[in-house]
């Protein structure tokens, strides 16, 4: 990176957000947490992650070369604060061209392959052009799966990397079907569950496109447990359209034949635009049924929303009752055929 200059604004925003992340920090450097959100904390074109030693920028700057100005300042910021870091990687989320979303290696020689998330090891790729491979904002969800999901039965829809799963699996699950259309990322799966010593089983990793493969479980007749929806907030493919904006409840009444009775179906939903309210209301309507419940919303962690002393912006529609756009909710499932009177 060549020189430049902190901005004195970008400087006090970011010792205000390490500040208030600064009991977060795990004495080994194995975890990951985010330490700057500078869409909530004044200074939207970057997003600052950290797993294990590895700092992640995620420029957001439009367009990229933009944070030229700023960017290579920050990272020597951060390098001054936090010594022990041994690589950096820079993502160019606006870019047009693959290369700059998967990123660039501008320190050190390697970044972190796996990070310690509450006793459980998850593989990273933090060079996919995907994403970071380990979203931080679910990890509330990945510790719920790990504490109720004992003996359970669990489907992964949209798995990508398969972390929901590998919670599960943590916690001492029966058996976690991991269905993701992109194999890179199920390979990646596989990886975590070598770090915790599972065994990889060719028959619980289904590549395949997600309404083909919910159409074929439910032709067998199989029934889940626990059902995990966390799909992208919009996807075309051949067999089908992912809107969670439009059309999140479609996705939810594709998979709720397969949950089986007093079962649960987790909820994701990240439009950004969908505020919490709509997204409520729209559960609501489901559960009037009678044959869905909601038993409870999850909150994403302060360090991805923010600090009371940190924030300086709100998202662009409101989540509540949610704390974040990314909207969690744990649903109850009454099967239909269960509820006919004997």
């Amino acid at each position: 990176m060549t020189p430049s200059t902190l901005p004195p604004a970008l400087q006090a925003r970011l010792e205000a957000a390490l500040q208030a992340r600064r009991d977060l920090h795990d004495p080994d450097h194995l975890s990951a947490l985010r330490l700057f959100n500078g869409f909530y904390e004044g200074w939207p074109e970057l997003v600052v992650d950290l797993y294990g030693r590895t700092l992640l920028l995620q420029n957001y700057a439009q367009p990229p070369h933009a944070a030229q100005a700023w960017l290579p300042a920050v990272q020597s910021y951060l390098l001054g604060e936090y010594p022990w870091v041994r690589s950096v990687v820079v993502k160019d989320r606006r870019s047009e061209g693959a290369e700059g979303q998967r990123g660039a290696l501008t320190y050190g020689d390697s970044p972190n392959e796996a990070v310690l998330e509450n006793g459980v090891w998850y593989a990273l790729d933090l060079l996919s052009h995907s994403g970071p491979s380990l979203y931080l904002d679910t990890r509330p969800l990945r510790l719920w799966a790990k504490e109720h999901l004992a003996g359970k039965k669990v489907l992964n829809t949209f798995a990508y990397t398969g972390s929901l799963g590998v919670a599960a699996l943590a916690g001492g699950s029966r058996s976690v079907l991991q269905l993701d259309r992109d194999r890179r990322a199920l390979q990646l799966a596989k990886a975590s569950y070598v770090l915790n010593n599972f065994p990889v089983k060719h028959a619980d990793f289904l590549a395949m496109d997600f309404f083909p493969a919910v159409a074929r479980l439910k032709r067998s007749g199989e029934l889940f447990d626990c059902v995990f929806l966390d799909p992208p907030f919009f996807s075309v493919t051949p067999s089908g359209t992912v809107d969670l904006l439009n059309q999140g409840q479609r996705l939810i009444n594709k998979v709720r034949p397969l949950v089986a009775q007093d079962g649960w179906l987790v909820a994701v939903n990240n439009a950004l635009y969908l505020s919490g309210a709509e997204y409520i209301e729209m559960l609501e309507q489901l559960a009037a049924s009678g044959y869905l419940a909601i038993e409870q919303l999850l909150p994403v962690p302060a360090d991805i929303t923010g600090y009371a002393q940190t924030v300086t912006s709100a998202p662009p529609t409101d989540p509540a009752p949610f704390n974040h756009p990314t909207k969690i909710a744990i649903l109850r499932i009454t099967r239909k055929d269960a509820a006919r009177p004997a």
